[in-house]
């Protein structure tokens, strides 16, 4: 199994890559390529997936973690080079209208597309239960059960009725990546909270965990929520690698790499290859 980083905020040094506040991945396994997320822009997403010599007809499904445009924007100019008929996985609250409020500004943050316009495009395989896209790579589903800190942002709000509500995140989920011996968990933004997601799929997988990849959402976390999350990681037996990118944020990787180590945590900007 091989993924790769296509679209994050950073990018390698000296990299041809483009970067851009977003998120996407390639993984490749049995002989499928599942395109994880789309980035901000098709502009990032198609010149990175070009440089690899990725030809995006061969993708042969999508996955998209939560309705937010630095997850989906790439999605429409995709459209256009994508096999027509590929399925496409989320959680069916993707639709739901999201916003992002600012400075007493609010603007659409969410999912530009249609239902039934991207329905004509792509066969919609929406489920809040987790689903298997290839052999090896599921949706974690929904991830309703959220005793620990979610990973939430004061701005963020979506449609509820006629209102403006604070988002709940109900659409947001990740992969689970089987080997033989582990899972590899990817996370889009972990909007959930990163802990919740762990626990969640712990609960589905009899496979221990270990390596965590993609956008965390520690960008707002504490001094303290770092210290808890950390902790807890490093209790986890079978934990090898972390991953951060994205939304992940500074912060959080100096301190979990204080706890865990150097040769645990490490980054991973667009043009990342790792192989398990």
């Amino acid at each position: 199994m091989r993924l790769t980083c296509i679209v994050d905020d950073a990018v390698q040094r000296s990299s041809p890559f483009w970067g851009e506040h977003g998120i996407a991945f390639l993984i490749e396994a049995e002989g499928k390529r599942v395109l994880f997320d789309t980035g901000q822009s098709g502009t990032v997403l198609l010149r990175n997936l070009k440089l690899l010599d990725v030809d995006p007809a061969t993708i042969d499904a999508l996955a998209i973690s939560h309705a937010h445009y630095d997850h989906t924007g790439g999605l429409a100019d995709l459209l256009k080079h994508l096999r027509p008929g590929a399925p496409l996985y989320a959680h069916p609250d993707l639709f739901r209208e999201r916003f992002s409020r600012r400075e007493g500004k609010t603007e659409a943050a969410g999912f530009s597309m249609a239902q039934e316009e991207l329905a004509e495009q792509v066969k919609l395989e929406l489920s809040s239960a987790p689903q298997e896209i290839v052999s090896g790579v599921w949706t974690t589903g929904g991830i309703s059960e959220r005793p620990e800190q979610d990973g939430s942002s004061d701005y963020h709000l979506m449609r509820d009725g006629d209102e403006l509500v604070p988002d709940i995140y109900r659409d947001d989920m990740a992969l689970a990546l089987h080997t033989a011996d582990y899972l590899v968990l990817l996370c889009g933004c972990c909007h959930a909270g990163l802990l919740n997601t762990l626990a969640h799929v712990e609960c589905l997988c009899e496979r221990p965990i270990a390596v965590i990849a993609g956008g965390l959402h520690l960008t707002s976390a504490t001094d303290d929520d770092l210290r808890h999350i950390g902790d807890v990681l490093s209790a986890m037996p079978a934990l090898q690698r972390v991953y951060p990118n994205h939304c992940s944020g500074e912060a959080a990787f100096v301190a979990l790499t204080q706890i865990l180590g150097p040769s645990v945590v490490r980054p991973c900007p667009a043009g990342t290859v790792l192989e398990f």
